[in-house]
């Protein structure tokens, strides 16, 4: 019988292929693009699995509030690691990370540095923490004495080959020896180590060896036993405030205690997550990689469900649609004996057929489009045929799709009365047009919600771009690595500051965009030991030149003088800092401050400006304190330019460089992109929408489609008597979309409401956001209308147009 009910269903596709090829094809779409979701969500959600005992590995985050200033770190102190090894027999081993950003790499025998963009110091307990075998080396000593570094394996091809890395001597940022002594496997894509190329020894990092709780720097990562529970651990580790902070902070706060602490609305909480939930769930202070949300996932597993089941909906619209042309097939089949469960499992066989079909088109679509969604993804994203899980995925989900959209069909079919249908009762016989129109506007509804998602996400992004940020970030070119010219880097700025088109040069560390950011504690002249007085800011280091090229405005003030010889120990600091000071603009001026309140003879810096407030975080977070002081330990340069030939510009200032550092490698970025990178995660999701806000559009147009080629081929007598009657062509294709048209309007009504819902919602995450406008909404329901007045025209003006002679022939 299933080789019967194969031959029959075979026979119905290939009788009626039009609604067989709108059914496949958006089936097809529907299954493609939930595969490539579903991938990029198992990719998401595996994230840091790979490594030994995962399960068991958890990071200690920072939950602190000092001097005004509220932040929720990734890191802890120092000697975090050692306390929580004395304390907690629960815990097996400790790790720390401390990041150090890009490295300029060469063997001790070669002249031409490499970069590596991520290095990090790391303890020796490294290897046996994450599990990670190596390739050359001894994991028990390779990270135990000072200078040693471990490389991946496409950091030790860059210079010596896998197996000729190990002891072999390398020198970093053109000063610091290191021995190989080990080489590891490239980590993996989706793990929160997937940048480092380089694994620095922490024995040979003098601040690892202090006990300084009041400076946060360590990823610290710790490893239970395995019949250990993190809960009890997470209770005596609040209690580290009073066990160690405090005591610490004693010797320059004396008589400070937790209560008074508390007090002055400070406060400090530790707290543990899983090492598997890092990237979906934290998006703290120093992270070590950018991560993820689980906003993103469910927004992407929501539209991966609803395209599936927009494509359920059209092949179960259009296969109800076509029940009137089957219903005498009914008819005669119940009327020669079979029963309504043979009559189900044919119809649920077709449309298995159907289902399988399509997934195999979904396939080849997955596969074409697949290079395409890595690069809008960010990932590095392959279909794993080789798995047999894989396939028993695809074919069972195939089998549930079949089944799930053939199911109202084959029951609604199979319930034909014979002596009905055979009558020729026509579609009272049949119904099912309220199930049909429902259906429709279901449609409708999630792409209008889909369409208005769309337009919020980039308007916020449009007005991120047009914000005032307080600072100048266009024509602005930073190039890195400047400190490899040593002292010679001030004469490399005055040779960049000569060219015709440069307007400005600065020698920095520290920029708006993603860069260094360092934070300090300042304490007042008056009150140096009395914690309440103490401000939280950040602080970073400029030159003379600083403020002009950026282009900040002043408040009040000045900036950095050549002139005056006390601005040494001068500083310009933000109108947040002003307010947390306690302070206005104009009373700031002449104060003194230290961040040395732990000094036994602290420098005091005179506030001689304030500047307004800039944005030097992304949109989500609210603007903090802030001060610049004079410094000499420049990292980068930025260089304002003129608008004009930006590739001549970037060819001179290189020449310049090739010059002053001949052999070091010349890198640089635009400040617009290294903003726009900060908003990456937001246009993925904006890209993300549009290219699935269309998939669902294409699949309600399918469906609409073919429900208007129906309803025109079923309503041809009416359409031959209104012409013969009179009726123009315009007058009848009217009526035909009209029918339509409502629909359409009943889903705009319902996804208007929740599309702004949803995306207030998403909006909740950035403290500087738009209000949803009207037009918004207006424009999405335009889109709509217009998508389906296309869609329907037509199937409508084809069935006008046809001779009334023709349709009004009796059978």
């Amino acid at each position: 019988m299933f080789k019967n009910h194969i031959k029959i269903a075979w026979r119905s596709l290939k009788k009626q292929p039009f609604f067989a090829f709108l059914n496949t094809f958006g089936l097809a779409i529907g299954m493609a693009g939930a595969l490539l979701i579903s991938l990029y969500i198992h990719d998401e959600l595996t994230y840091d699995t790979m490594f030994t005992d995962a399960d068991r590995i958890y990071r200690v985050n920072a939950d602190i509030k000092f001097g005004g200033d509220a932040r929720k770190y990734a890191v802890s102190p120092a000697p975090m690691a050692d306390a929580l090894q004395s304390d907690f027999s629960e815990i097996e081993v400790v790790t720390r990370f401390r990041t150090r950003g890009s490295a300029l790499v060469r063997k001790a025998d070669a002249e031409a540095n490499v970069k590596e963009e991520q290095t990090t110091f790391v303890d020796a307990t490294f290897f046996e923490m994450f599990g990670i075998e190596m390739l050359a080396g001894d994991p028990t000593t390779a990270l135990r004495n000072p200078n040693s570094i471990v490389m991946t394996r496409t950091a030790a091809e860059k210079h010596f080959g896998v197996t000729n890395a190990v002891g072999q001597d390398l020198i970093l940022n053109n000063e610091e020896p290191f021995t190989v002594t080990g080489v590891i496997e490239d980590l993996p894509n989706n793990s929160f180590l997937r940048d480092y190329s380089l694994f620095e020894a922490m024995a040979g990092n003098e601040d690892a060896q202090t006990v300084n709780w009041g400076s946060n720097n360590y990823q610290t990562f710790f490893k239970l036993i395995p019949s250990a529970n993190v809960e009890s651990i997470k209770e005596p580790l609040q209690g580290f405030l009073g066990k160690y902070l405090i005591p610490w902070a004693q010797s320059f706060m004396p008589g400070i205690t937790e209560e008074q602490f508390a007090a002055a609305g400070n406060y400090l909480n530790y707290s543990t997550i899983p090492l598997t939930d890092i990237h979906l769930s934290s998006n703290l202070v120093a992270e070590m990689s950018s991560n993820n949300d689980m906003q993103s996932i469910y927004i992407l597993s929501f539209i991966a469900v609803f395209l599936v089941v927009l494509a359920s909906v059209n092949f179960m619209n259009l296969s109800t649609a076509q029940s009137l042309k089957r219903a005498k097939e009914v008819g005669v089949r119940k009327t020669l004996g079979s029963k309504k469960r043979d009559l189900v499992r044919q119809f649920l066989v077709e449309s298995g057929l159907i289902s399988f079909i399509s997934l195999l088109l979904a396939l080849v679509l997955a596969v074409s489009a697949l290079p395409f969604f890595n690069e809008l993804a960010d990932k590095d994203i392959s279909l794993p045929f080789l798995s047999p899980f894989f396939w028993l995925i695809l074919f069972g989900g195939a089998i549930v799709l079949g089944l799930f959209s053939g199911s109202y069909p084959a029951f609604f079919m199979s319930r034909f009365i014979p002596v009905n249908v055979l009558k020729g009762g026509g579609q009272s016989s049949v119904g099912g047009g309220n199930i049909r129109n429902s259906l429709v506007v279901f449609q409708f509804a999630i792409s209008v919600f889909l369409i208005i998602s769309t337009l919020v996400v980039y308007q916020q992004l449009k007005y991120i771009q047009s914000k005032d940020l307080g600072f100048s970030k266009d024509q602005v070119l930073v190039v890195n690595d400047v400190y490899t010219a040593g002292s010679k880097a001030n004469s490399f700025k005055e040779q960049i500051k000569q060219l015709s088109f440069v307007k400005n040069a600065t020698l920095s560390s520290f920029f708006p965009t993603p860069s260094s950011r360092s934070d300090s504690t300042f304490v007042p002249e008056e009150g140096l030991t009395d914690q309440e007085n103490a401000v939280s800011m950040q602080t970073w280091g400029v030159d003379y030149d600083y403020v002009p090229t950026m282009g900040f405005e002043f408040v009040t003030g000045r900036n950095f003088d050549e002139n005056f010889g006390n601005d040494s120990t001068a500083i310009i600091v933000n109108e947040t800092a002003v307010k947390v000071m306690k302070l206005t603009p104009e009373t700031a001026l002449g104060e003194r401050y230290s961040p040395d309140f732990n000094a036994e003879n602290p420098e005091f810096f005179t506030i001689i400006g304030v500047v307004k407030d800039f944005h030097f975080e992304t949109m989500k977070e609210e603007i903090d304190a802030l001060s610049l002081r004079l410094a000499n330990n420049a990292y980068a340069m930025a260089i304002k330019i003129e608008a004009g030939n930006f590739e001549n510009a970037v060819s001179k200032i290189e020449n310049v460089w090739n010059n002053i550092v001949p052999g070091e490698p010349f890198n640089y970025y635009f400040m617009d992109d290294s903003f726009n990178d900060s908003y990456q995660s937001e246009r993925r999701l904006g890209n993300i929408f549009v290219i699935f806000t269309i998939l669902s559009i294409i699949i309600a147009c399918l469906g609409l489609f073919g429900l208007a080629a129906f309803n025109a081929e079923k309503r041809v007598k009416e359409i031959g008597v209104r012409k013969v009657l009179g009726a123009s062509v315009t007058q009848i294709s009217v009526k035909l979309t009209m029918d339509f048209l409502k629909l359409v309007g009943v889903a705009i009504l319902i996804s208007l409401p929740l599309g702004w819902y949803a995306m207030n919602k998403w909006l909740e995450d950035f403290s500087y956001k738009i209000d949803i406008p009207w037009w918004v909404f207006a424009l999405a329901a335009f889109l709509a209308i217009a998508v389906a007045v296309i869609t329907v025209s037509y199937q409508s003006i084809k069935a006008s147009i046809v001779n009334p002679v023709k349709s009004l022939r009796t059978e």
